[in-house]
């Protein structure tokens, strides 16, 4: 197995309710899953290919809960990247070069039906998970924002996190309200429903360490 390890920050949005059932082995609230998920890589390596600066976008759909399978994935790699290290960020993404059950990718690749050709395009990110704000924009593809959660009543912010000491994508993320829209052969448009701001770090093996504040 190829060691590799990653370092960095993510904004993920999806179409369930703040708090997204799925944290909880609960089922999605709108029954099935629509998800945009942008990460930002600041240091990261696999195998002697750094990854450092990259970035990369996951567009995923699955017709009912996650576990039950039937998904379509479409993955957008930096046009930064070099051969070596696009092929590095497709292989970690498809969850390959990962202990079983070990990677949120590792998991979400056995729940796949169809994979898109991944695309190779510009990727604007910019998430501050302390805010709980963030922006990911690939033009004529994708397009996500977050913002903190307001009070219906005094419009002020609400601060919440989910702990997951066992998770196999973060520790400790902040949540949010995302509006995202996707375009291509995954098209999906969604206003005021779950952002997921968190600090990645993760390898061959699952989680290292990953906190939001």
């Amino acid at each position: 197995m190829t060691p590799w390890e990653i370092q960095g920050h993510e904004l993920v949005a999806c179409n369930c309710a703040y708090g997204c059932p799925c944290q909880f082995n609960a089922l999605p609230t709108n029954g099935n899953c629509e998800a945009m998920a942008g990460f930002h890589i600041v240091k990261g390596n696999f195998g002697t290919t750094r990854l450092d600066g990259l970035s990369a976008v996951g567009i995923m759909w699955w017709p009912g809960p996650i576990h039950e399978g039937g998904g379509k994935a479409l993955m957008v790699i930096d046009e930064k990247a070099d051969d070596a290290q696009r092929q590095a960020l497709l292989t970690i993404l498809s969850g390959n070069e990962t202990d079983p059950g070990a990677t949120i990718w590792n998991v979400f690749a056995g729940t796949m039906a169809k994979v898109f050709d991944p695309e190779f395009k510009a990727i604007e990110i910019d998430v501050d998970v302390d805010a709980r704000t963030g922006r990911v924009f690939v033009d004529g593809i994708a397009e996500s924002s977050g913002v903190p959660i307001r009070n219906p009543v005094t419009g002020e912010e609400h601060r919440v996190r989910i702990d997951l000491p066992n998770g196999f994508e973060y520790s400790l993320a902040e949540m949010g309200s995302a509006t995202f829209k996707t375009r291509g052969p995954i098209a999906m448009s969604h206003k005021d429903s779950y952002a997921q701001f968190a600090r990645l770090h993760l390898n061959n093996h699952g989680v290292v360490k990953s906190k939001a504040a």
